[in-house]
């Protein structure tokens, strides 16, 4: 096959590439699979100067070996891992592979920084999208309620058990894809138990595709737990004064299972200030959820504003209602209406509601990104999500663009139902225009 593409210099116009390959290193000895793999490797110009005479030969280090292993290829390397190498001082360059997912096969980068993702435990909605993803949301705890035992999303019941559904996630997304799997229990206490849970998705997706979810727990712990699935479902405790070996559980649970070497994404931030705090914890990913965060904003101001121009005290009850029924306030009792009036206008405020940083409900978004510019983790990334409406796509789509975020906009992951993310891949006009285009060819045809 051959590629053509024309030349946007001018056909006069020269462009000199440079790659590992023509440095003149030779395979070391025992290494002669590695060298064919990265001989295509791009440099530019001052990497190429800088290793022409230093590199003599060429392996692999015991990581490149394994992914390998992993992920066999007939040639080249896998997606989903960035190539990195390392001059020793007796001339050996020695090549490793680092997962990332922003790199494609053999690595090369994604066609842009910004990664999209998918939330769904079904193999057949994710086939479709699979090829343009770098993540999978995936919560075993909905699989067998969502998709194993629905008939019309498990067609002629073809799977039968959970590893079955994450074998084929799995074969279907490919190595450059992570797939983020949440903990049933993060409040068990016995921290094997935890260990004994990831332990069948690692064997399944392999170490370098699995990241495991833990979310915040907030004022919930083991014990109180259970008032969420019994008589109200409200919490006794408030959200706003939590034990404090409660609120940092979660942050200590992800520190722990990053020692024993998991990739860990770090889920349930609604607010700013919930980030730096989560950032202590290490985490691969941190998310920022949109839909139920902005559609409470709106409520809340709708109410406020109502109260303002009437006087009835009624909205205010009405707002203390919304407030319990949303978990803000543990029970009415908990908060006089004075305060209840307070609360509603620092809440406001601090989201941005009625200015441009926070209005479209991408605040939240923003701070993280800022704080990502300033932390040491170059590795973590921000995965958006919970997005629903004829806005929430366009206005990141915009945000990708702000100049503000230039340097940090390949940190930045876009997760949805792949139902959602579909109907912003066309518009009207691919209509009119195929209506058009189809009709003409049939003219034609028939000429």
């Amino acid at each position: 096959m051959i590629t053509v593409n024309q030349p946007q210099g001018g056909d006069a116009a020269l462009k000199v590439r440079y790659s590992l390959g023509g440095l003149g290193a030779t395979a070391a000895r025992g290494e002669e699979d590695v060298y064919p793999r990265v001989a295509g490797l791009p440099l530019d110009l001052s990497e190429f100067a800088f290793l022409k005479d230093r590199a003599k030969y060429v392996s692999g280090t015991e990581r490149f070996h394994d992914v390998l292993r992993t992920f066999p290829s007939v040639d080249g390397t896998p997606p989903g891992f960035r190539l990195e190498v390392e001059v020793k001082a007796d001339g050996l360059l020695e090549v490793d592979l680092v997962r990332d997912i922003g790199y494609g096969r053999n690595g090369a980068k994604r066609p842009t920084g910004t990664i999209f993702s998918a939330d769904s435990a079904n193999p057949y909605e994710v086939a479709p999208v699979a090829g343009l993803l770098g993540n999978l949301t995936c919560n075993p705890g909905i699989v067998y309620d969502l998709f194993i035992n629905n008939p019309k999303a498990n067609v002629d019941h073809r799977f039968n058990t959970l590893e079955e559904v994450m074998t084929e996630l799995g074969r279907a997304l490919g190595p450059g894809c992570d797939v983020s799997v949440e903990l049933e229990n993060p409040f068990d206490p016995d921290f094997d138990n935890i260990l004994r849970e990831i332990e069948p998705y690692e064997k399944i997706l392999s170490p370098y595709r699995l990241v495991v979810k833990v979310p915040h727990t907030g004022p919930v712990n083991g014990k109180n737990v259970n008032e969420l699935l019994t008589g109200t479902g409200r919490l006794s405790a408030s959200y706003m004064t939590p034990a404090t070996a409660d609120a940092f559980w979660s942050h200590n649970l992800a520190l722990r299972l990053r020692e024993h070497g998991y990739r860990i994404n770090y889920t349930l931030m609604f607010e700013p200030y919930q980030t730096a705090l989560a950032l202590q914890a290490r985490p691969y990913f941190i998310n920022t959820f949109l839909r139920h965060r902005l559609v409470q904003t709106r409520r809340i101001a709708r109410l406020l504003s109502a109260y303002k121009e009437s006087g009835e005290i009624s909205y205010l009850s009405d707002l203390r209602e919304y407030l319990v029924d949303t978990d803000h306030l543990p029970c009415a009792e908990s908060m006089e209406l004075a305060d209840v009036l307070q609360y509603g206008e620092n809440l406001l405020r601090y989201r941005h509601a009625d200015d441009a940083e926070g209005s479209d409900g991408l605040d939240n978004l923003r701070h993280q990104l800022r704080l990502l510019k300033q932390c040491n983790l170059p590795d973590t990334r921000v995965i958006v999500c919970s997005m629903e409406g004829p806005n929430n796509y366009p206005d990141i789509d915009k945000l990708v663009t702000d100049p503000e975020f230039a340097d940090v906009i390949d940190r930045l992951v876009i997760t949805a139902e792949p139902s959602y993310l579909a109907r912003f891949t066309s518009s009207n006009h691919v209509v009119s225009y195929q209506r058009r285009f189809m009709a003409a060819a049939a003219t034609a045809s028939r000429g």
